[in-house]
């Protein structure tokens, strides 16, 4: 019951979200023009389905994110491994990681464009960006807090670092590891709007920018609309894969 009341409740603010919308925008208490409206977005979205826009954009967003976000994720977790592997290795670079996290990755956009060129790569490197700092810290950091007496009896029993790592360490980091991947497919898509603002010819990204430049408010809210739907699909896809592992383990 109080599943199915959230739920519903939640329909029931969207509802009033975009009915008021819609008549404070043909009251005029808020501008059409700028602020667009329902109705307009819809017009928006039906054209951009006739002409094959709307999932051109859309398909390029998803597959840089989802490029983005794998890369990542697996190359951050075999970083967080080779940094619980070689103590003297993490306290080398755990400064760097520092700075890294706390560094604007927007910052670097330019950089990356000027080393990569305007093309798709650069846009899944920002993606890639955003999301593998944070993967290595908490990962590394679960793997850290691993229970010391399961690793002393594992010693004990003559295990060697590698068993160690397989047989205690990967699965108590599991949770950390799924909990980053919902964390990560916010930040990739985040990485990747940052790229297509900056050097894209087609994505979500791109409509915004685009949208922006030629006063097109439709546009712009129409693809904000669709991002929106975008990120909330990814994070119930990454949810889906969080009950299919706990289920296993």
């Amino acid at each position: 019951r109080m599943k199915s009341a959230i739920r519903i409740s939640r329909i029931i603010i969207l509802i009033l979200i975009f009915v008021l919308w819609e008549f404070a925008a043909q009251k005029d208490w808020i501008d059409p023009f700028i602020m667009s409206q329902p109705s307009r977005i819809l017009e928006t979205l039906i054209t951009m389905g006739k002409d094959g826009s709307l999932f051109i954009h859309t398909g390029v967003t998803v597959y840089e994110t989802m490029v983005g976000f794998i890369i990542g994720t697996i190359l951050g977790t075999l970083i967080a491994i080779a940094l619980w592997w070689s103590d003297f290795l993490a306290s080398v670079l755990d400064p760097y990681l520092v700075v890294l996290n706390a560094l604007p990755k927007t910052a670097l956009g330019p950089i990356i464009l000027v080393w990569i060129g305007g093309t798709t790569k650069s846009i899944i490197v920002m993606a890639l960006l955003f999301s593998i700092i944070v993967t290595i810290i908490n990962v590394f950091t679960s793997f850290r807090n691993c229970d010391e007496d399961k690793i002393k009896l594992l010693k004990t029993f003559g295990a060697n670092k590698r068993q160690i790592l397989r047989k205690v360490v990967l699965p108590s980091g599991i949770t950390t590891i799924i909990s980053t991947l919902k964390i990560n497919v916010g930040l990739s898509l985040v990485g990747v709007i940052v790229g297509e603002f900056l050097v894209s010819k087609a994505g979500l990204g791109y409509l915004i920018i685009y949208g922006g430049q030629v006063f097109k408010m439709d546009l712009v809210m129409t693809s904000v609309l669709i991002l929106a739907i975008v990120a909330a699909v990814l994070y119930l896809s990454v949810l889906w894969i969080e009950k299919k592992v706990l289920k296993m383990m």
